[in-house]
């Protein structure tokens, strides 16, 4: 049944003001330190290994934790937050975290460590769909690439800042203090983020029109600032059936498949290629201190890849954007097995890096949120981040096996291959929502199978 708030146009026609900083602000920090804790595992795990605190089977254990973790919290949290908002999830997924994090500084042994270590998983892997998503759901369609790229910068900044604040912390207070910071960070977050409103156009999706007219009035008010505001789109599109199985069904079949390969592909580039790059560098004849140097340097490659995602999505569209990103990263990929020497190493692995934190952003933040309609945004995005998280599992097994025998040829094979297939679903599958609402998507979704029976 269609309603009369029409929330969605209403959002797309505001202008861009202290609205909008707000939203960004708050998910953008908790999406930091989401980012944050991703990367303290390496930090932390070489000192709990040097200490006697963990074993290297431990350590295997903790990492594996934590993706299953997040596998669990990505798919979890799409339906939590299909059923129950999108408010209370963003503050239930840091909430978890928080405190996980804060009671894994107090670990008497490595078992209890791994424990919260997965209920923290939970929390990284919700809040990486919930945040975006609920980005997307505010900003308005001729921005929206840039305001969902400069969140995943926020995310990435996590690497060098994590790298550098370790570098300080542990050495004068040890391991635990990591967790300190990101356990008090992600509970200031979330006090912060109870000021942050429900999304307007879930409301409306759920029928909770009311709501929705009323908070919508509210946004309005604060956004026009005394300024008149432009009249919105009208667009009318059939309401999307809220159950499962509408995700494996013509139209929205074609963006799951897109969706799945696009985050398997780039989970795999991160944890395949981006994670090992120390022990690349160790085995082409570099010292370890050395290696780490260049680690550091090449990761300030990941704010400025996710940069160059968010200014280039609304200005190039998302298609040739991803397909351009991936091109060059194949282009690159065939080049970087051939270099030895020790300037170039460093320099074409960080140009490496740069069109792959294109992607990061692209992918994550900007491209599949877009690909689903309000009423299974969440699940849809759950589901396809489920899939990419769980290449994570398989990935070190394959890198090693690879590595072994093929040596960094053989790696940079299989994330060639992983980049085609890539560059193909998304050419032939995959939609271009660059400046377009999330209504007119959802309008064209409406109109396909009328439209295929047309013809």
């Amino acid at each position: 049944m269609s309603t009369s708030v029409n929330a969605g146009s209403r959002l797309d026609r505001l202008p861009i003001g202290p609205f909008h900083r707000r939203i960004m602000l708050l998910i953008g920090i908790g999406m930091f330190f989401d980012g944050f804790d991703i990367y303290i595992a390496g930090t932390v795990l070489s000192v709990t290994l040097k200490t006697g605190f963990s074993t290297l089977s431990q350590n295997a254990a903790f990492i594996s934790a934590t993706f299953v973790g997040m596998m669990l919290g990505s798919f979890g949290t799409g339906f939590l937050g299909d059923r129950y908002g999108r408010r209370f999830t963003y503050q239930f997924n840091l909430l978890l975290f928080g405190i996980a994090s804060l009671a894994a500084a107090f670990a008497p042994n490595m078992a209890f460590l791994i424990a919260c270590r997965f209920a923290m998983g939970v929390g990284l892997g919700a809040e990486n769909v919930v945040g975006y998503s609920t980005m997307t759901e505010f900003v308005p369609a001729r921005t929206r690439g840039k305001w969902l790229g400069f969140t995943t910068v926020c995310v990435v900044t996590g690497l060098p800042v994590a790298l550098l604040v370790a570098s300080v912390l542990v050495p004068q207070f040890g391991w635990r203090s990591m967790f300190v910071l990101g356990g008090i960070g992600a509970l200031i977050v979330w006090y912060m983020r109870k000021s942050l409103p429900e999304s307007p156009r879930w409301l409306e999706a759920v029928g909770r029109t009311s709501e929705a007219e009323a908070l919508m009035q509210a946004i309005e008010k604060e956004a026009a600032q005394g300024q008149p505001l432009p009249a919105p789109a009208s667009i009318t599109a059939a309401p999307v059936a809220a159950d499962l199985g509408t995700l494996f069904t013509a139209p929205l079949l074609s963006r799951m498949i897109v969706g799945s390969v696009c985050l398997i592909t780039i989970n795999t580039l991160l944890y395949g290629f981006v994670t090992w790059l120390p022990v690349f560098f160790v085995k082409q004849g570099l010292s370890i201190a050395t290696s780490f140097g260049y680690s550091l340097l090449m990761a300030l490659g990941a704010p400025i890849g996710s940069a160059v995602g968010a200014l280039t999505a609304d200005r190039w569209g998302r298609k040739p954007t991803i397909i351009g990103a991936s091109l060059i990263s194949v282009a690159l990929g065939i080049l970087y097995p051939m270099i030895s020497d020790p300037i170039l190493l460093p320099a074409v692995g960080f140009a490496l890096t740069v069109p792959i934190y294109v992607l990061v952003a692209l992918l994550f933040g900007i491209y599949i949120p877009e690909l689903f309609p309000t009423e299974v945004r969440l699940r849809a995005s759950g589901i396809v981040n489920t899939l990419g998280r769980g290449a994570t599992i398989v990935t070190p097994f394959l890198v090693v096996s690879l590595f072994e025998s093929r040596g960094v040829a053989g790696v940079m094979a299989l994330m060639i291959g992983l980049l085609m297939l890539q560059i193909i679903t998304v050419w032939a599958l995959g939609i271009e929502p660059r400046h377009r609402s999330l209504e007119e998507l959802k309008a064209e979704e409406s109109a396909s199978p009328v439209l295929s029976e047309a013809s």
